[in-house]
Order: structure tokens, then sequence, then C-alpha cells
């Protein structure tokens, strides 16, 4: 029996005169995902991509997996191919459909006609097939207010599509469709939640760290790189910056008031993270901060870092609790990743009391005394770039 994937979008059909662009993007990233799986058969119509195995090897269950893995996607249906034929559909119907009855308590039909020429009407193939149903399993009644499951049988111009249930797809917009970003990338559990929620608005990000050698540890360098093969599944291919950051936190440790360390230190990259932007061709910054979790996520910490950035800075997750943020994470596959225990540079020299409401005036003051220019030039030069890409 032949089988297809119907992928449904709901955002990008409100793009109006510029959906066709959005169509075309999600287009070339389902294929990019699917490609090591196999040849398809791709067509679209109405709001639907239709997916079409062309070899039997083709396992649809991992076809399944990678598409709730991309942006743009809706829902995502499994769904047996029928000819314009009512006969034709309630006997493929009633054969395809066992495994889903084998588990249901109640079930409906609902059908659509795209095809108005079909000889039947929809309320006509929902109690023709209803009953056909029925009969096959009776064992399984009819709900048509709360149902265990919706049956759907879908009237196309060429075929028709019957199907059980629909599988929730990522949602949000087609990666790229927005621009691009560039996430500061801690090792924390923060900041992977808040590429994934700029990706899902379709930004493509870019990632970059810190490290200080001896401070922190090749170990720990390996956690975030994990962190951002990981991210691939939803983000796509990502850059990754590594910038050496041992010189900065050195001189801030020494010229700088101790409880201005951290907002400093968070000036200090944001400075370089604007430099590698300009290269990343990114037009923001993306940072995992919610609202008063640690000394410098105070909206007053917040005024002083972002007073040296010339673009926007994104804080997806600035309203969030920590179980929230946690709850993404395990979704995203990257809580556990983010729980080892090896430090970043964020940690390093962490002052004892910092200022949690600081003045803008103060600490460019303390700024200034550090002389920092010739090292944030030295850091950007030695920044080192590799390439993450989608595991295939």
């Amino acid at each position: 029996m032949k089988e297809v994937i119907l992928v449904k979008y709901g955002e990008m059909a409100l793009k109006g005169l510029n959906k066709g662009t959005f169509e075309d993007v999600l287009f070339k990233q389902i294929k990019y995902r699917l490609r090591p799986l196999g040849r398809f058969g791709y067509s679209g119509a109405q709001s639907t991509i239709y997916i079409e195995p062309l070899e039997e090897t083709i396992q649809l269950d991992e076809v399944i997996c990678r598409l709730q893995k991309v942006f743009g996607i809706a829902t995502i249906c499994r769904a047996c191919v029928c000819e314009k034929d009512f006969e034709d559909i309630r006997s493929k119907a009633v054969s395809y459909l066992e495994e889903a009855f084998e588990t249901a308590d109640s079930f409906k039909v609902e059908a659509k006609r795209a095809d108005k020429s079909f000889p039947m009407k929809s309320p006509d193939i929902c109690r023709e097939l209803g009953g056909a149903l029925a009969e096959a399993y009776p064992d399984v009644p009819v709900d048509v207010h709360n149902p265990g499951i919706t049956v759907m049988v879908d009237i196309r111009d060429t075929n028709a599509y019957v199907y059980a249930g629909k599988i929730k797809g990522a949602g949000g917009l087609p990666l790229g469709t927005s621009g691009k970003a560039l996430l500061l990338l801690s090792g924390g559990i923060d900041s992977p939640v808040a590429g994934y929620m700029m990706a899902k608005r379709g930004i493509k990000v870019a990632a970059i760290h810190f490290v200080s050698p001896p401070y922190t540890s090749d170990r720990a360098l390996l956690k975030v790189e994990q962190l951002c093969a990981k991210m691939t599944d939803y983000c796509g291919d990502m850059h990754f910056y590594c910038v050496p950051f041992t010189e900065i936190q050195e001189q801030l440790k020494r010229r700088c008031p101790e409880e201005f360390f951290t907002i400093l230190m968070r000036r200090m990259m944001m400075l370089i993270a604007q430099e590698i932007a300009k290269k990343e061709e990114a037009l923001a910054l993306v940072t995992g901060e919610s609202v008063g979790q640690v000394a410098s996520q105070t909206i007053q910490a917040m005024v002083c870092t972002d007073a040296v950035c010339k673009c926007p800075v994104f804080r997806p997750c600035i309203g969030m609790d920590k179980t929230e943020i946690i709850e993404i994470a395990r979704k995203i596959d990257t809580f556990d990743i983010s729980i080892q225990p090896y430090e970043d540079c964020c940690t390093v020299f962490t002052p004892k009391h910092p200022k949690i409401r600081p003045q803008l005036d103060a600490i460019e003051a303390a700024q200034e005394k550090g002389d920092f220019g010739e090292m944030i030039a030295r850091a950007v030069a030695g920044t080192e770039m590799k390439t993450f890409r989608i595991e295939r």
C-alpha cells in the first residue's frame, strides 16, 4: 500500500505575497534533512508539502523524526494514497487504519474536498466511511465530540489521502528567513535554549564561546562543542567561534574593582562578539539571560552591558523561570550535556559580592582604567572557527 508524508505549515500561510519565499526555503531544508535517507518525490499545494518515498528501504519513522526538527512545519501526517474513488478509499482505509484502531477507544471521520468535482460531499464521505470502519472495528465506538482518533479523508486534485492523527512539528519559521544572529554559548543550561528559541523564529544562529586557559579546561571546551553539535538538530549547520579570553580576564582582575568584575567581563564579551558578528554577517547577538537569575542579570546590569552594544541583543529566556528553561533543554536534548561539571570562564575570578545595581558611569570609569583596546583586538585575531553540521 503506497504511503506518503503530508507536511503542513501554519504561520507561513499568513505571509501573503512573501509566502512563496518561505515555502522555497522550507522545501530546500526538508530536502537537505532527508537526502541521506534515500530518494523522495516532492510536491506542494494548499499549504501542504507531499513527500513520497521512492525507495522501499526508506524508514518512514526516521523521516518523521527528522521532519519534527525542521522549523516551519506545524504538523506531519503519515497517509495512505487512494484513488479518487470511494470504494478504493473505503477498502484501503479499513486495512491501513488497523494498527491505529487497535489502541483507539473511539473515533470519528472528517473529510475535506479540495477537488469539488468529487461526487460525494464531505458529510456523505464521513457518514459512509464511518459506517464501514464501525463495521470493521465494532469494539471502537463513534464519538464525534471527544474521539480517541480522528480519521481524515483528504480529496485532492490527483489523489485522495487517508490518515489518522497528526504529529506535532517544530512550528515557527524556516531557518534563515529572519536573518542571522550570534549566540553567546556559555555551556550552561540557558544559552542553548536561547539559540533554539531564536532559530524557531527563522534566525540562522552561529555561536561564540570564550575560553580562559589554564583557568578553564579542555573538557569544558569539549562540553560546549558537544552542545553546539547537538543544537544542529534544530539550528542546522552552525559556525562555532572560540575566543581566547585569559588576558582580558587577568587584566580585569588586576585593574578593576572586584564588585564590577562580572559586568565588565560581560561588556568585553559583547565588544568581541560584535566584531565576530560582523565577520559572520550577523545582525544581532543572543544571550540566555533571565531577569534576576544571577547578579549580572538584573535590569541595571543589563543596561550597563548593553551600553557597549551597537546591535540588538535578543534575550528570549528573559521572562522565563529555571523550570521552564530546563523543560525546553530536556526537549532539545541539551540538558544532560549542560549539567556536566566543567566550568566555563564566567566562573573564573567570580567576585564574592558582585554589584547587582551598578551605575553606568561608574562601570565606564572602571573600564577606562583597564586599557582593553589592544587586548580585544588580539582576542578577535586569535579567535578560531569550526563548523558543526547536522548529523547525516
